[in-house]
């Protein structure tokens, strides 16, 4: 469980009752608390970029989002919507999605104006049509729950609006809190997954394998408080074909189908490690010792409709990989749809 070791809080964010309410948690936990005196976020930076980051990953700011975390971004194929609680993660995740793709230090900002930030979702939804919203892309909504209380916010908002789904993914296993939650099947309760050697090697700061599959079969087993049984997913991602991947691959799938003994509403996503130029650079500098394979020559090149190139993996490579993961899936899941392979 994260414990950030520095706390900050705008002004503006306090005017918010959603920021007080933050701020009654993290003072139960006794964590040291700061007071800006404006709404700017400063003296984050370290003496280098490994100290930049140390200072970041210790530190939550709460603040309040602004306009342009109004104006929501489609996300396909995760979902229709990406509205962000938050942006940073506690994680230490050696192939971090986020490197390169967020501005200054890595700190975990916390949005106190989250209620508006929900009502906006309204003008989104469309009508006659399930519209989903995805809010963990730029953090990890689990690792701070136990601090903000936003993702809990977010399910008791959207258990009472037809027509939409909410969609998170974790890598922790705190899911206690939400539990009894009245959700009413409109929030569907993702957990990302890989073999155990990514997760032992690359995950730092997060949940080991095993607890976080306990954590998915709490969510998905049937209970008679709060909204039931949670849809739930798996995210396995980031794919690799490390050595003896088809080895390591086949235990997980063999120890998420004993946990889930169990009919219960399941999908997944398949994702494959990528990378571009601009976040290798990034994850660098911050973990210069990583064994993480960001070989450009071994990998083939994907460009975005701006131009943007990202490494993905080799045609053959994902044609080998996408089979495997198919057929093991289907063989132990046939009622679980695959959503998605990218």
């Amino acid at each position: 469980m994260w414990l950030p070791k520095r706390v900050l809080f705008t002004p503006d964010a306090l005017e918010e009752p959603f920021g007080q309410q933050i701020y009654e948690r993290i003072s139960q936990l006794h964590l040291p608390i700061e007071v800006l005196k404006s709404n700017r976020l400063t003296g984050l930076r370290g003496a280098d970029e490994r100290e930049t980051y140390r200072n970041a990953k210790n530190t939550l700011a709460v603040v309040k989002a602004p306009p342009g975390a109004f104006r929501l971004q489609p996300i396909p194929p995760s979902a229709d919507w990406q509205m962000n609680l938050a942006e940073g993660c506690p994680a230490h995740c050696q192939y971090c999605y986020l490197a390169g793709s967020l501005q200054g230090p890595p700190v975990t900002r916390v949005y106190a104006n989250l209620p508006q930030m929900l009502a906006n979702t309204a003008s989104y939804e469309q009508p006659g049509k399930l519209t989903t919203f995805e809010v963990s892309c730029y953090t990890d909504v689990i690792g701070i729950e136990h601090l903000t209380g936003s993702l809990a916010e977010c399910i008791q908002y959207f258990a009472s609006r037809p027509e939409t789904q909410l969609r998170f993914v974790t890598k922790y296993n705190q899911v206690d809190s939400l539990l009894n939650l009245s959700h009413n099947g409109r929030t569907r309760a993702r957990v990302s997954l890989n073999a155990e050697p990514i997760v032992r090697r690359l995950e730092g700061g997060t949940a080991s394998l095993d607890a976080r599959i306990r954590a998915l079969r709490e969510l998905a087993l049937p209970r008679e408080q709060g909204g039931g049984a949670y849809p739930v997913g798996v995210v396995l991602a980031p794919i690799m074909p490390i050595p003896d991947w088809r080895t390591y691959y086949t235990d997980l799938l063999d120890r998420l189908a004993i946990a889930l003994d169990f009919d219960c509403d399941l999908t997944v996503e398949f994702i494959t490690h990528r990378f571009t130029p601009g976040s290798k650079d990034v994850l660098m500098e911050w973990y210069p010792n990583t064994s993480l394979e960001m070989n450009e020559a071994d990998r083939a090149q994907k460009r975005n409709k701006f131009g943007g190139v990202k490494y993905v993996y080799e045609p053959d490579d994902m044609k080998r990989l996408k089979e495997f993961f198919y057929t093991e899936w289907r063989n132990r899941f046939p009622n679980a749809p695959i959503m998605y392979w990218t």
